[in-house]
């Protein structure tokens, strides 16, 4: 009898087993294929937004109130991220008329690539023909990164040991946290080239960013503003955020991006553990909302009823889920488990858009800029863009 229960006690350990390990499979199985859907009708949005887009245009936004598609030159910050997302959806079903249609615009943006106006050419080129060239690869696609990397690198200046950001007045030196977003950029051409510069400059930018950035409870300045013959930083404020002091909640997912892929390229512990600093204020901010997609600011006047950003969540759901390879447990399960809300908070109601709606965008509710009063509660070609690498990097590390 005695050895009946034994045997019955360890019968019942492996059906609970068994049935726990097929009930985990099946929710997998199914959110995998919640998201086959999601990524056929952002494909279908997209191609409708291709037929109402105008020759030589790049899209930028969408006004439901008027029923109007904004948009964009190829010299626009943004201009990566629409062939950026035909790719990455073409990566996941090869439906061909998305490739055709990212070649298209790639053709128009390539000039972009001389460029030295800007400290945006990582997100207008790198999202774009960095990811053509691992997904659909052509050989001129080298060269027009190299000669992107080498514009980018002109914005460099040693005595301030920062990549400028935005041009302005004699005496400024104006750098935001965005331009962490670039350096992969430097990286590769590096590993292209053989030549140590690019990473040198990556690495430096990022290591002054850190020191001046970033407040003792690990948030992040939008903008510092060096004195450009001393170095010395003259002012720490905000241009897009609530306040200069406030923790606009896209800055804060740029650098966790940022220095996440620091760490991918160098495995120096100091940007691994930046990383970390930056994922542990966002996702344990008494204002984070259950849905875990950030108010537009961690410290908006109007909490509970401040507007989302959509593009901050998908941001830093793509971010995380690169986290989650680099730290240990527990750290790797929380940041997956957050990224995975993130994800299908976006992947339903209130922020996927229905079909035949939003211009032909993917997400609603993405923030821009409030202070000006631009691209607010509207959908933003970068929102959607990092929900469908959030999406990739989910289904690759489920599979």
């Amino acid at each position: 009898m005695k050895r009946l229960l034994t045997y019955l006690v360890i019968g019942t350990g492996i059906c609970f087993a068994a049935c726990t390990a097929q009930s985990k499979t099946e929710v997998q199985d199914d959110r995998l294929a919640t998201l086959e859907t999601v990524i056929q009708q952002s494909t279908d949005q997209y191609k409708y937004l291709k037929e109402i887009l105008p020759d030589q245009r790049f899209p930028k936004t969408y006004h439901a109130n008027s029923d109007k598609l904004e948009t964009s030159g190829s010299g626009w910050w943004c201009s990566g991220f629409y062939p950026g997302s035909l790719l990455y959806m073409y990566e996941q079903n090869q439906d061909k008329e998305l490739l055709e249609e990212a070649e298209r615009i790639l053709s128009i943006l390539e000039k972009e690539k001389h460029n030295t106006t800007t400290h945006d050419l990582g997100f207008m080129m790198f999202c774009s023909f960095g990811n053509a060239l691992e997904i659909a690869p052509k050989e001129a696609y080298k060269d027009i990164l190299i000669q992107s990397a080498a514009s980018l690198s002109s914005r460099f200046d040693e005595n301030v040991g920062l990549i400028k950001s935005w041009d302005s007045k004699e005496g400024d030196y104006l750098v935001i946290i965005d331009n962490m977003m670039n350096l992969e950029l430097l990286f590769w051409a590096s590993e292209e080239t053989g030549d140590p510069k690019y990473k040198e400059i990556a690495i430096t930018h990022a290591d002054n960013t850190i020191k001046h950035h970033f407040r003792e409870d690990n948030s992040s300045y939008h903008v510092v503003n060096y004195n450009p013959e001393t170095g010395e930083v003259t002012k720490k404020h905000t241009a897009q955020g609530y306040s200069d002091d406030s923790a606009w909640a896209r800055g804060q997912a740029w650098g966790l991006y940022g220095y996440t892929v620091m760490y991918r390229f160098t495995k120096d512990q100091k940007y691994l553990d930046q990383a970390v600093k930056i994922a542990n204020f966002m996702l344990d901010h008494p204002n984070l909302p259950a849905d875990k997609i950030p108010y537009w600011d961690f410290d908006a006047p109007n909490i509970p009823d401040a507007l989302r950003d959509s593009s901050a969540g998908a941001i830093a759901a793509a971010a995380l889920l690169e986290l989650t390879t680099y730290v240990d447990q527990p750290d790797s399960k929380r940041y997956f488990d957050d990224a995975e809300k993130m994800i299908f908070s976006l992947a339903s109601a209130p922020y996927l858009a229905e079909p035949n709606s939003n211009g032909g965008f993917i997400l609603k509710h993405g923030v821009g800029h409030i202070p000006e009063n631009t691209e607010v509660d509207t959908p933003l070609t970068y929102g959607d863009y990092y929900f469908l690498e959030a999406i990739k990097r989910y289904k690759n590390q489920l599979n």
